[in-house]
C-alpha cells in the first residue's frame, strides 16, 4: 500500500511519451561516444573515434526523431523540452569537445577555448528554452532559432573523422601548433571558438 503523499514508485518514467524515450537515446549515444574517445585514449586505437563518431550521428538521428514524434502524436511538455536540452549538451557539446581533446587539443589555450564552445552550447540551450514561447508567437512551433543550434557541432565532429581517417592527430594535427607566451594553441581549435559564437549570436535561422 501506498502511503499517502509520497510519490508513487517509478512515477516520473510512467509519464515519459514516446519522444521522451528517443531523447534518451540521444543521450546515452552521446555518453556513448563518451567512452569511445576515452577507450581511445587509453588504447590508442584509431577505431574508437572512429565508433564514437558513429554513435554522434546516431544521437543526430534520435534528436530529428523525438521532435517529430512530439509533432505528430501532439504530445509535448516542458520536461521534455528540459531532457531534449540536457541531451544535446552531452551529445553535441562535451562529447565533441572531449574528442577534440583527445585528438590533441591539449594545450591550455585549447582547453580554455574547448571550455567555451561548451559554455556556448549550455548558453544557447538555456537561451532557448526560457525564449521558445516568444519565438513562437503564441502559436505552438518555434519560427526560427536565434542562434545556430547545438546540433551543428556535427559538422566539427566530421572533420575530427576526416582528420582521424587520415591520421592527421596529435602531433601530426592539421596547421599544426603555435606557442604563445609559453603555452601551445593548435589553430584547429579555433573551429569550436567559431562554432561556440555562433550559438550564441543573434543570427535568426528559420526553423524547419
Amino acid at each position: 500500500m501506498t502511503t499517502p503523499g509520497k510519490p508513487k514508485p517509478f512515477s516520473m518514467i510512467r509519464e515519459f511519451h514516446l519522444a521522451d524515450w528517443f531523447t534518451l537515446g540521444n543521450a546515452i549515444s552521446g555518453v556513448g561516444a563518451l567512452f569511445s574517445t576515452m577507450s581511445y585514449l587509453q588504447f590508442g586505437d584509431i577505431r574508437h573515434i572512429y565508433f564514437a563518431c558513429g554513435l554522434l550521428l546516431a544521437a543526430l538521428i534520435f534528436d530529428v526523431l523525438d521532435g517529430r514524434i512530439a509533432r505528430w502524436r501532439q504530445k509535448t511538455s516542458a520536461m521534455g523540452r528540459e531532457l531534449d536540452s540536457l541531451a544535446d549538451v552531452i551529445s553535441f557539446g562535451v562529447a565533441p569537445a572531449i574528442m577534440g581533446y583527445a585528438l590533441g587539443m591539449q594545450g591550455l589555450y585549447d582547453r580554455i577555448i574547448l571550455c567555451y564552445f561548451v559554455a556556448c552550447g549550455v548558453s544557447r540551450l538555456a537561451r532557448y528554452n526560457v525564449t521558445a514561447e516568444e519565438l513562437s508567437d503564441g502559436g505552438d512551433k518555434v519560427k526560427y532559432f536565434e542562434g545556430t543550434p547545438i546540433p551543428t557541432s556535427l559538422a566539427i565532429v566530421g572533420l575530427l573523422f576526416a582528420a582521424a581517417w587520415t591520421g592527421a592527430v596529435r602531433d601530426t594535427l592539421w596547421f599544426g601548433e603555435l606557442t604563445l607566451a609559453g603555452f601551445t594553441i593548435h589553430p584547429l581549435v579555433l573551429v569550436f571558438a567559431l562554432s561556440g559564437s555562433l550559438m550564441i549570436s543573434r543570427l535568426r535561422i528559420p526553423k524547419p
